[in-house]
């Protein structure tokens, strides 16, 4: 009771005051919220984006909070692309009817693996009395799902994953070749290291170099390569020493990814955290829209794909 009053009294506004700060204060904070719920509207009114059976396969993680940034992050890409796409949208475990809707009128023939097959996926091939840390973690930890839940799906294929919160200015040459034929990882490079853990400890428990700067925002995986005891494994002994991380999701695609050869979207084309004269510029393929980015892709860019 006693940790609780002092989270709600004192760290939750401390933390909320730290943030309004870094996004120059309530006021401009406001705008940034007011921005989102724009777009929420307007994705209910973009073209719709056909989705093909047979056409390269994409894989977002998305639900009530970011269906709308799923869907702008897809338009822009079918606007600067002729290529065929297959749009394939994994539960958050936040779907209703209303969100099913908008996507049978936004992406046509896109495919849902519905929270239900997602459950039945993890009790198949993850169940909870040989997989305790990796079931835990989906409840307390949703970025760990674009990981779990994508990956069992079909659990022996390549799959491209992207972070809705992205926008394509240019055609994506080099990740269309990578989906026409994979044949190792691919990932973005971040503008600066987020793993959460030392490297020495992540080294060590994959008995492999790590990569550096890896990215989440674009990650291309084998399923089949991926060992879930052992991810089961670091999990629990990465927290055990060095506690729990915003980033673990990261850590473990660095991890997975290892020493082995990768294909490394160049930065200046695939640029995480983008400035506003980068925006202005158009000069980058695509922007993903993190941390203080936030500000200029809520406020603004999401409105130049209309």
């Amino acid at each position: 009771m006693l940790q609780t009053s002092i989270n709600f009294l004192y760290r939750l506004p401390k933390a909320t005051l730290k943030k309004y700060k870094r996004f120059g204060g309530y006021y401009n904070y406001q705008k940034i919220l007011n921005g989102n719920k724009q777009m929420a509207r307007a994705a209910h009114k973009l073209p719709p984006s056909v989705s093909y059976a047979d056409g390269l396969p994409i894989h977002f993680l998305t639900g009530e909070k970011f269906i709308h940034q799923t869907l702008f992050c897809i338009r822009s890409l079918i606007k600067v692309s002729n290529e065929q796409f297959h749009f394939i949208l994994v539960d958050d475990g936040t779907f209703t009817i209303e969100i099913s809707k908008l996507i049978a009128a936004q992406l046509p023939e896109a495919t849902i693996i519905p929270l239900a097959q997602v459950t039945a996926n993890i009790e198949k091939h993850l169940p909870a009395d040989k997989f305790p840390v990796l079931n835990h973690k989906r409840k307390v930890y949703p970025h760990i799902k674009k990981l779990i839940d994508i990956h069992i799906a079909t659990p022996h294929t390549w799959k491209l994953v992207l972070d809705s919160d992205m926008l394509f200015w240019k055609e994506p040459a080099t990740i269309i070749n990578w989906l026409k034929q994979p044949s190792q990882p691919i990932h973005m490079l971040d503008c600066n290291e987020s793993y959460g853990y030392s490297e020495k400890l992540m080294s060590a428990l994959s008995n492999s170099a790590i990569p550096k700067l890896l990215n989440v925002g674009v990650i291309g995986l084998n399923s089949s390569a991926i060992q879930w005891d052992v991810i089961e494994s670091w999990v629990k002994q990465l927290e055990e020493s060095e506690g729990t991380s915003y980033y673990l999701e990261q850590a473990l695609s660095a991890m997975i990814v290892g020493d082995t050869a990768a294909c490394v979207l160049a930065e200046n084309d695939y640029k995480v955290n983008p400035s506003l004269a980068d925006l202005e510029s158009k000069a980058n393929i695509l922007h993903h829209y993190v941390d203080l980015s936030k500000e200029i892709y809520l406020k603004k860019a999401w409105q130049l794909i209309l």
